[in-house]
């Protein structure tokens, strides 16, 4: 029986913003792609996958930015394989510093041809609409803080000091606020402004955390936080979180690699026979980082079991309970060890974060 040959693919190299695409088509027998610009919408994107013939024959990768996913979901259902591409893992020459939209869809070309580009998962509609839900509510946090910050130093000017507690933002404090009074008008009005807004703040993150509660258990992550949420400093809405960022755990072969994609492993530089370790990384997802950190810390007391946490568990196959109590012992008493040794308990909170990922990278990929 004869074999079929099939021809080889066209690469297309995408830069793309927000107006514009400029496109390196790379063919089989060309060593350096034709460059051509379209508009920035769908007719133009079909219109250019008609001109190069059969769609299956194309092979297209843009990098991640600000545009997203759209233009890769288009060009899946015209039926060209695309791929986003990670922009911090293209290589690129110490020497290089002119930088256009030109060389960079040609050189996009000619490294996915080579095969020398990293590609990112692409999550589903719904995946991606839950984790902008979980970036909003970060949002709101920030602004909330802000919005604390400018009523806090405005307060501080006027030599308005809390000293009810070591800790803000309690009832305590509350009443403390509601105490306050202000002779001048100009002031009185200032004060009462900051107010507004910081109970603005608090209204909108009360009711995005009343939206996201609606996804604790269902599609397509209500199994993913159902077991995250076993684990101690791991809640309903921080294991939405982590599922949400991750998307597909098995993407990660091992739990280093795992641990990297968060930014939690040190730095290296080795030559030769010396090898040098610096500071983590932070490199990867900055909200899966954040939110690990803020689980470790709750591991610096002692290994228990509350009420919170047997209401998350309650239900669970008793091997998730059983490993998640596994890793809180360790974790535990990793935190006091730690902790006993170094001066800064940042340090400490991020080895355990490390270890945490690498906890719930096992409990995910079972």
């Amino acid at each position: 029986m004869a074999s079929v040959s099939h021809p080889a693919p066209i690469h297309l190299g995408l830069d793309v913003h927000r107006d514009t695409i400029s496109v390196g088509i790379l063919r089989p027998d060309q060593q350096v792609p034709v460059v051509d610009r379209i508009p920035h919408d769908e007719p133009s994107v079909r219109r250019l996958v008609g001109r190069l013939g059969d769609p299956r024959r194309l092979r297209a990768c843009y990098e991640a930015g600000p545009t997203g996913f759209e233009l890769a979901r288009l060009l899946h259902s015209i039926g060209v394989r695309c791929e986003v591409i990670a922009p911090s893992l293209i290589p690129t020459a110490p020497g290089d510093r002119v930088k256009t939209d030109t060389r960079d869809c040609r050189r996009l070309a000619r490294l996915h041809r080579a095969g020398e580009l990293v590609a990112i998962r692409i999550p589903t509609v719904r995946e991606e609409a839950v984790r902008d839900l979980c970036r909003a509510r970060v949002d709101m946090v920030t602004d909330r803080t802000r919005a604390r910050h400018r009523l806090s130093k405005f307060l501080l000017r006027h030599g308005r000091v809390w000293r009810g507690g070591a800790t803000a933002w309690t009832l305590a404090h509350e009443r403390w606020l509601l105490g306050q009074q202000f002779e001048e008008p100009a002031l009185h009005a200032t004060y009462a402004h900051y107010r507004a807004v910081l109970q603005s703040r608090d209204a909108q993150l009360d009711a995005i955390e009343a939206d996201l509660a609606g996804w604790y258990d269902r599609p397509p992550f209500g199994w993913q936080v159902a077991r995250l949420a076993a684990y101690r400093g791991v809640t309903s809405l921080g294991a939405l979180t982590l599922a949400a960022e991750v998307g597909d755990w098995r993407r990660f072969p091992r739990a280093s690699t795992f641990m990297g994609f968060c930014g939690l492993v040190p730095s290296e530089y080795s030559s030769g026979q010396r090898t040098w370790r610096g500071q983590l990384t932070k490199a990867g997802n900055t909200h899966l980082r954040a939110q690990l950190v803020e689980s470790a810390w709750s591991y610096q007391h002692r290994p228990a079991v509350g009420a919170q946490i047997a209401r998350r568990q309650q239900g669970l196959d008793p091997q998730v309970v059983a490993r998640a109590w596994a890793a809180q012992l360790r974790l535990c008493g990793r935190f006091r060890r730690l902790a006993a040794r170094k001066t800064s308990k940042n340090l400490v909170v991020a080895a355990i974060a490390r270890e945490l990922a690498g906890f719930l990278w096992a409990e995910m990929t079972l």
